[in-house]
């Protein structure tokens, strides 16, 4: 058995020779020079296709590894297998793999804490011509400088034996874990962009339930998911692209995104969203029956409070229910709101399992609605603070509210008003010396809105 595992893809998904390529992940990494900001990650996803295609996505996550450089003494390295079947995990069986920067040493100690697990085996082979794993290494040897490496490749693996395995792995703060994969492949451009947002979701509500289709990687991204939620690693989306932003064809592009994955899942609470989003989600899946993770033991949630709960897919409303006057708890108000949402408002279908994957979850909190006083109706709207306001107008049985979000599609107040009288049921032309108007503010937090999905 060779005891090294020699480079198999220099050349050809990088450059081959020490100083072109130590220029060329150098200049990706200061590209990426801003994404360096913040903590240092535990955890990292990053694509593995060649430099000039995902390179720059891959070099966004190692920035930020900039700050833990020297603390970081072993990397466990993720990748799925593309060339050779594997069931479970593989290891090399090797002493060291070698790139043109040089050899990284197998932590034999390390290895030897999960090798007793059914689920991991021995396969050189699997390691041998596999590109998926080898692609970072430049990236950690330019970030970290010396360290040693735990690699694995797998195959036919459940969420629950690579999880596992990371968490037998898992270290302090001297111990990484990167998992390589990226996204869809070979749709065209516009339609890669909506999966891969979707997938991206997926990751950042923790979801192991990827699919290889969405992710190339799908096996050790379910892993990590499922050990993030049971460690608390909070998930960021630092980057996603796809190869016709990079340097490819539009016609059929494959995805790539970058992912960190942060021990903060305490300093969360000190963002009331982090905890009524996750509170709204599970609130539905449970009534799908589909299981989310929400902490429920916040002091602020036995308060009295006024939310809505807006639903959107691919950038168009999917629900929206709330309350005006605050009475009862956050929890219980949430909990309520998200469910009617999802299954009573009249303006849609009731929400379903699929479809609860893509939704995107906003949560508004309302100040106490206070009274706008007026003589008629051009001073009504004279009065009303486009961005600001969130109105309600009503007049004997008839009621009708918009969130200020609302300002966003309806930036005129003439027509933002026209619209809310047709919301409460009245003409656009209706006015009487009966009609009553309020307003309020809200403090709104949202689940990841990509820049193409804006209404």
């Amino acid at each position: 058995m060779n005891p090294i595992r020699p480079a198999a893809v220099a050349g050809a998904f990088y450059p081959a020779t020490a100083p072109e390529l130590s220029a060329q992940v150098s200049e990706m990494l200061r590209a990426a020079g801003a994404a360096a900001a913040g903590d240092a990650p535990k955890a990292i996803i990053a694509p593995h296709a060649g430099y000039i295609y995902s390179g720059s996505v891959a070099a966004r996550a190692y920035a930020r590894l900039a700050a833990a450089a020297a603390t970081i003494k072993r990397v466990v390295l993720l990748g799925p297998a593309h060339r050779v079947a594997v069931r479970g995990l593989a290891l090399p069986g090797t002493a060291a793999f070698e790139t043109p920067l040089g050899r990284v040493p197998i932590d034999v100690a390390a290895t030897a804490r999960i090798t007793d697990l059914p689920q991991v085996v021995t396969s050189a082979d699997a390691h041998a011509q596999e590109h998926s794993l080898e692609v970072h290494l430049p990236f950690l040897q330019s970030v970290l400088g010396e360290f040693a490496l735990v690699p694995l490749v797998v195959g036919r693996a459940s969420p629950a034996e690579v999880a596992e395995v990371l968490e037998r792995l898992w270290g302090d703060d001297d111990t990484l874990l990167v998992i390589s994969s990226d996204l869809s492949h070979y749709l065209a451009y516009d339609q890669a962009q909506a999966v891969d947002r979707d997938t991206a979701r997926t990751i950042l509500n923790r979801q192991p339930s990827l699919n290889p289709y969405q992710a190339c990687g799908a096996a050790p991204v379910n892993g990590l998911l499922l050990a993030a939620t049971r460690k608390g690693l909070k998930p960021e989306l630092i980057d996603l692209r796809n190869s016709g932003d990079t340097a490819g064809d539009r016609r059929r592009v494959v995805g790539y995104a970058s992912f960190g994955f942060f021990p903060n899942a305490e300093a969360a609470s000190d963002n009331p969203g982090d905890v009524l989003i996750p509170i709204a989600r599970s609130a539905i899946g449970g009534v799908l029956g589909v299981g989310f993770d929400a902490r429920e033991d916040h002091a602020f949630l036995h308060e009295v409070g006024a939310t809505f709960v807006t639903l959107t897919r691919h950038g168009r409303l999917r629900g929206c229910i709330g309350t005006l006057q605050a009475h009862r708890k956050l929890l219980e108000d949430v909990r309520a709101n998200a469910k009617a949402a999802a299954f009573l408002d009249p303006r849609f279908e009731p929400l379903t399992a699929t479809e609860l994957r893509t939704t995107r979850i906003e949560v508004s909190l309302l100040t106490t609605p206070e009274p706008i006083g007026f003589t008629n109706q051009d001073e009504a709207i004279a009065q009303l603070r486009p961005g600001i306001d969130g109105v309600i107008l009503e007049y004997g049985s008839n009621r009708g509210t918009f969130l200020p979000q609302v300002w966003e599609q309806l930036r005129d107040p003439q027509s933002f008003f026209v619209h809310l009288k047709q919301k409460a049921g009245l003409g656009s032309d209706f006015w009487a010396e009966g009609v009553r108007l309020s307003r309020y503010t809200v403090t709104k937090w949202s689940e990841p809105e990509f820049p193409d999905e804006r209404t």
